[in-house]
């Protein structure tokens, strides 16, 4: 059973779970975890572990259009090495500053491998919910995609230090807020874009048609794809590469970028009042989920696959 089945398990005793963060009376409330062999190559620094479990959990107060206020860590290792802990907490310090949060400290535990559970809290008076998206709107993303796959590529390759830059992300908690009093649906991409399209088009009852030209993919991306990173070398042409760079931008997630839904009139405002660059990938629809008119597979992330 991977995530997602255990999370439709859950549903009949969970009713209210579904979207980025639990609200509790205002309150926005979220929390992650993230293990070495999992969800760190080797090569990532604690101070990038820590500035990337911590900012996971902000990412999803973001994608509430949160306020976010303060995180703390559980941090769990095999032994406590002061430089490695110290490291840690400057990364997580340095997100939530990013972000206008505080971190505000945690637990210390023991485990068979180093492993980061995270907690965010933020304030909402009226969040945004993956549900409120309707046909005829237009769908939007945050930033770029893809910067997470080709950190990884690049970890591979040992260029561990532009990898560590890249696998660093800033949550996107201004840009939410921004976005707030105009998106109809959002939520943020840590599954990757495919996967956050049919989330939104499941909870809002709706389709999507996006074009692939529209998307926004991370320079970072294309580089790495087109200097030997990608996964096809026997026979690597223009069709693999495309293929490589489409795996990467749409499929491969772990970018923590916003993907919102808006009324067409309200894009101007949208634009000018986020910090953040706004692309327009498409369309919403009354059912489907395609690009370039075709079926867009639900695929990403999973854990427990």
């Amino acid at each position: 059973m991977d995530e997602r089945a255990a999370l439709s398990l859950l549903a009949d005793e969970l009713p209210h779970a579904g979207d980025d963060a639990a609200v509790v009376d205002g309150q926005v409330l979220t929390t992650d975890m993230l293990h070495e062999t999992r969800d760190f190559p080797d090569g990532t620094t604690r101070y990038t572990e820590g500035w990337r479990a911590v900012g996971a959990s902000l990412s999803d107060v973001a994608a509430m259009g949160a306020e976010a206020t303060a995180a703390v860590a559980v941090y769990a290792a095999p032994e406590f090495d002061p430089e490695e802990l110290r490291a840690f907490v400057a990364g997580a310090t340095d997100v939530c500053e990013a972000v206008g949060a505080e971190y505000v400290g945690g637990d210390l535990d023991e485990s068979r491998e180093f492993t980061a559970t995270t907690t965010a809290l933020g304030r909402a008076d009226d969040p945004v919910l993956r549900s409120g998206a309707s046909a005829g709107e237009v769908v939007c993303v945050t930033g770029t995609l893809g910067r997470t796959g080709a950190a990884l590529r690049l970890f591979e390759q040992g260029k561990i230090e532009l990898a560590n830059d890249l696998f660093r992300f800033e949550p996107r908690v201004a840009a939410g807020r921004a976005l707030a009093p105009h998106a109809t649906a959002m939520m943020d991409s840590s599954d990757g874009l495919a996967r956050s399209l049919h989330q939104l088009a499941e909870a809002s009852d709706c389709g999507f048609a996006v074009e692939w030209a529209a998307l926004p993919v991370d320079e970072s991306v294309r580089e790495v794809v087109e200097n030997g990173g990608g996964r096809s070398r026997e026979g690597d042409d223009e069709t693999d590469r495309e293929a490589d760079l489409r795996e990467l931008a749409v499929f491969f997630g772990e970018d923590f970028e916003l993907v919102f839904t808006v009324p067409e009139a309200d894009l101007s405002a949208v634009r000018n009042a986020s910090p953040t660059p706004i692309s327009v990938v498409g369309e919403v629809t009354e059912s489907d989920v395609e690009m370039d008119g075709e079926d867009l597979p639900d695929r990403g992330f999973t854990h427990g696959r």
